[in-house]
């Protein structure tokens, strides 16, 4: 039995698995500290992957070697890509996953990743020398050392449950929480606080009168969330449902208001504004007569049900009593109901780009703990901190991704650089540059980064090179070849688009909407052989290639935009400047500043409260 590695990670929630993992996978000897090993990456609320940014992040995860979207893709019930009536900046794909078979599924990816091992206990104490993280000790007695340590706790530490007046401590319904760690960080001089989340009710979905619900099916097409190679479709495919609040549930909701912990003072902590409670619902939007509810499978063979729209802490009673009042759930049976759950996490602003501290060496956060919400937000970082944590144990360069390359690097430059006053959720309005962070291009943009610190596989080096050189031969092909009038107008007529009046090229062609190059390919023989030579993922490449011809002016001016800003992220200023003797800027500027400790100009700016006359000062003294 080892009692030494490379690098320990405590929490195997999202985060946790994928910094476990990316580590081992870099050849770091790591270990795995868990509660129950039966809940490895425990889907604690719905029993989803991906959605609008989050769907962007996995497919960041996937391109530099994490494993979620395998894991996600091999246990989908229902996968849809949302937004497509958009522009491709906002599509997003989303899976419906089997609980179980998730947990089953990524210990499997674990317990088959060399340098990876587990332990099964509780940490409850950092050992620290010298300012420098040097191990954990657990609640068993056991005594763990390592060079680098990934804190990813989730919600458990000092968890508390709420259900009306009830409290349950934990750090899920029917898990302990975990205590010491922050009271020792605290002592330190990290900055800890609370935060709320909340989960629904889970309903046996033999009780529901499924005639009065709305069906939504999946799609089943090509799309996944992976980059690998293999087809989707692993489980049988199972449809959700929709229905909908009414006057009558509404009224027996306000009625237990007085009982609410979010509203009678039980509850302080700060919980997420895009994700509200039902309670939070019709109290903040009163004006509503009805609000929508999904119905999501838990597993591709359980009854268990998540009503995905009623997050609630209310009495369980209340809880009940209000799903009655819709139709559909007149004899309903719950198998447990909603709660909410408080629980510490520490101020972002003190820790690196890299995920790791400030205050101590070698110690990384990921994932709820920084004030995150989301298993993907939670994935990113988590594989973030894994990479750099390897990095220090065996020598390299910081490992961090700038706001134009990935979604996750704007999720942790918003964390470091601004810090969070509820719980932070990605959406695409927070990226600046979202037609150059796609969905579909996601391995173009990281995975030869990833490369370069020794992150991907030999397979996945494979894939992104034959992708990248048949589009590059499709595309070519595209850009030189002309159609006559003879070959497309037909095609082009059947769409309701103008007919040509001479030969043009097939990519300007596919610049008019609803034309597609498979739909060219019908009519164009010389495409239909180009297309023919393409061994696989045949759809994925023709997809990349029309998004990036049609797109293709608004992708180059958001380019030129982002490579203009670039210069500002060159221009270093951390460690150059007292900030407090600078009269020149606000006294706000001068103490946000401070805190910040920003490592560029551009960091710089992006601080609220930081304005362009601020920085404007910071550059002409850099001048001088």
């Amino acid at each position: 039995m080892n009692f030494h590695y490379d690098v320990i990670v405590v929490g195997a929630g999202h985060a946790g698995c994928e910094a476990a993992h990316i580590a081992a996978t870099m050849g770091s000897e790591t270990l795995l500290i868990t509660m129950d090993m039966n809940k490895i990456a425990q889907m604690s609320c719905n029993p989803a992957i991906g959605g609008i940014a989050k769907g962007q992040i996995v497919r960041e995860i996937d391109a530099m070697g994490g494993g979620t979207a395998y894991v996600t893709d091999h246990t989908s019930l229902q996968f849809r890509m949302l937004n497509v009536s958009k522009g491709p900046a906002m599509w997003s794909p989303r899976s419906q996953c089997d609980r179980a078979k998730f947990i089953t599924t990524w210990r499997g990816v674990l317990e088959n990743t060399p340098h990876l091992y587990m332990w099964q206990d509780t940490v409850n104490q950092l050992i620290i020398e010298n300012s420098e993280v040097c191990g954990v000790k657990t609640v068993l007695g056991a005594e763990f050392r390592a060079k680098s340590v990934v804190l990813t706790n989730g919600t458990f530490l000092n968890g508390l449950l709420h259900i009306g007046k009830t409290q349950i401590k934990g750090g899920r319904i029917s898990e302990p929480a975990s205590y010491g760690l922050t009271e020792q960080l605290k002592e330190i001089g990290f900055k800890a606080d609370r935060m709320k989340t909340g989960t629904p009710v889970r309903i046996d979905i033999r009780s529901v009168d499924l005639t009065t619900a709305r069906i939504q099916d999946g799609e089943s097409d090509f799309h996944k969330f992976s980059y690998l190679d293999y087809k989707p479709g692993f489980l049988k495919q199972k449809p959700c449902y929709i229905l909908a609040t009414n006057d009558k549930v509404h009224e027996v909701l306000r009625s237990g208001l007085k009982d609410s912990p979010l509203y009678n003072g039980q509850i302080k902590s700060i919980g997420p504004r895009y994700c509200p409670s039902v309670e939070t619902k019709i109290v903040t939007f009163a004006d509503k007569d009805s609000h929508p509810l999904f119905l999501e499978p838990e597993g591709e063979t359980t009854t268990e049900y998540y009503l995905n729209g009623f997050s609630s802490s209310l009495p369980m009673d209340i809880q009940l009593k209000a799903l009655q009042q819709i139709e559909a759930f007149r004899n309903i049976h719950i198998f447990r109901p909603g709660y909410a759950i408080e629980y510490d996490f520490f101020d972002p602003t003190g820790l690196k780009h890299t995920l790791e501290t400030k205050l101590i060496k070698n110690l990384f956060f990921a994932g709820q703990i920084n004030g995150t919400t989301g298993y993907e937000e939670a994935g990113g970082q988590g594989l973030i901190a894994g990479i750099n944590a390897h990095i220090k144990c065996h020598g390299g360069s910081d490992f961090t991704l700038a706001r134009d390359e990935a979604y996750i690097g704007v999720l942790i430059d918003d964390l470091v650089t601004k810090g969070v006053d509820e719980p932070y959720r990605m959406f695409t309005s927070r990226a600046e540059y979202r037609i150059l962070l796609r969905q579909d291009n996601a391995d173009e943009r990281l995975t030869a980064k990833a490369d370069s610190v020794g992150a991907i596989s030999d397979e996945r080096r494979l894939l992104l090179n034959t992708k990248t050189e048949w589009k590059n031969l499709l595309r070519d092909f595209l850009d030189t070849h002309s159609a006559t009038p003879a070959e497309v107008n037909q095609y082009l007529t059947t769409l309701g688009l103008t007919e040509i009046q001479g030969r043009a090229k097939l990519s300007d062609v596919l610049l008019r909407p609803g034309v597609t190059i498979e739909g060219l390919a019908s009519v164009d023989p010389q495409l239909r052989e180009e297309l023919d030579k393409i061994e696989s993922r045949r759809a994925e490449i023709t997809e990349s290639v029309e998004i990036e011809v049609k797109y293709e002016g608004y992708i180059n001016r958001e380019q030129i935009t982002a490579e203009k800003l670039h210069r500002l992220e060159n221009i270093k200023i951390k460690g150059k400047f007292d900030y407090s003797t600078i009269n020149a800027i606000s006294t706000e500027a001068r103490q946000k500043l401070a805190k910040a400790d920003p490592e560029t100009i551009a960091q710089a700016a992006r601080i609220p409260g930081i304005s362009p006359s601020d920085i404007n000062i910071l550059l002409v003294m850099m001048g001088r």
